[in-house]
């Protein structure tokens, strides 16, 4: 099959033709139709994130069919849609698992990070960890919905109920996102790059009563906020941004230092936390949820061997929505 590779941080991918994967005990193996292309796979492929796997094919917003089953499985039916998360494995055991937060796990493995992903024609993923595809999108647009959509939800729950809603970072998750608070009857605030009127005006499409940058002042004081841009400095104005009893949700995995800040702006009961990977049970909740709000993805496509221009185009900030790798032989 067709893969790209990633060799070494910091390199660009390579077209590669490489055995396609047998999948072993308790696997599924997948004909791909399509592979979000997420940020976490820039901080993987830019080395910000440490000890890959080498060689490594990147990529966990899989969605694909199931052509094989490897021995042991019997709940997924040849032919099904399944989609591949970022959580591909995680060992059942510890306490964290034990207490259903598996996205906690120590030892969990991650699709595209420490197994191979979906910048390939072929992928295999444990049957336990692959989701459903809800009916009505096209694989290019589901995609996005497995990491960035997943993220996203769960951000947004651990955001509170709070009515008015700030966005830190316009872009796939942010997108995602957007509708099902407006669904929940949320005001969307939505922060970008300084200038970016493509990201603001996408965020006033899907909804959100203000679009600007983090510097402008505000109309209102935020319940809570949610921040997707990998940026540490983001940090301070979000908390300047909620009122009391606010709270900050960073929804990365990967952040630039955050500066200091004082005191003040987290007194008042202020809340900052953080998002760690996801769980099946999110998987679970969003995906039926999504046909009901509707989700729906804006998606930029690009053929699988030009992995590397995605990449760039997301690194740049030229990307609106998402943008979604797809075998050239069912693009379109």
């Amino acid at each position: 099959m067709r893969a790209m590779l990633l060799e070494a941080p910091g390199r660009p991918l390579r077209l590669a033709e490489v055995p396609r994967p047998e999948p072993a005990t308790g696997q599924l193996l997948l004909a791909i139709e399509a592979c979000a292309v997420c940020r976490t796979d820039l901080h993987i492929v830019d080395g910000e994130l440490p000890d890959p796997k080498l060689p490594l094919i990147p990529g966990h917003e899989i969605v694909g069919r199931v052509v094989a089953r490897g021995p042991g499985v019997t709940d997924v039916e040849l032919g099904a849609r399944v989609g591949v998360p970022w959580l591909g494995w995680t060992c059942g055991t510890c306490d964290d698992c034990l207490a259903s937060r598996e996205n906690l796990c120590p030892h969990a493995r991650f699709t595209g990070y420490h197994l191979d992903g979906g910048y390939a024609e072929y992928t295999a993923a444990d049957a336990r960890f692959v989701t459903t595809i809800p009916d009505g999108l096209t694989a290019a647009e589901a995609a996005p919905l497995l990491c960035a959509g997943l993220i996203g939800y769960r951000a947004l729950r651990l955001a509170g109920d709070g009515r008015r809603l700030g966005l830190y970072g316009f872009g796939a998750a942010a997108h995602l996102v957007t509708p099902v608070a407006r669904w929940q009857g949320r005001e969307v605030y939505a922060f970008t790059r300084p200038g970016d009127s493509a990201a603001q005006s996408l965020a006033r499409e899907l909804g959100a009563v203000w679009a600007g940058s983090p510097e402008e002042p505000l109309p209102v004081r935020l319940d809570a906020a949610i921040i997707f841009a990998p940026v540490g400095a983001l940090v301070p104005l979000a908390l300047r941004a909620v009122r009391p009893g606010g709270v900050v949700v960073c929804g990365g995995i990967h952040m630039s230092d955050i500066p200091s800040f004082p005191y003040r702006l987290l007194w008042g009961e202020r809340v900052l936390r953080s998002v760690a990977n996801l769980t099946r049970a999110d998987a679970r909740e969003f995906m039926a949820l999504a046909p009901r709000v509707p989700v729906r993805s804006t998606v930029e496509c690009y053929p699988l061997s030009r992995a590397n221009e995605a990449l760039a185009a997301l690194r740049e900030g030229r990307v609106r929505g998402a943008a979604v790798l797809v075998p050239e032989e069912t693009r379109g």
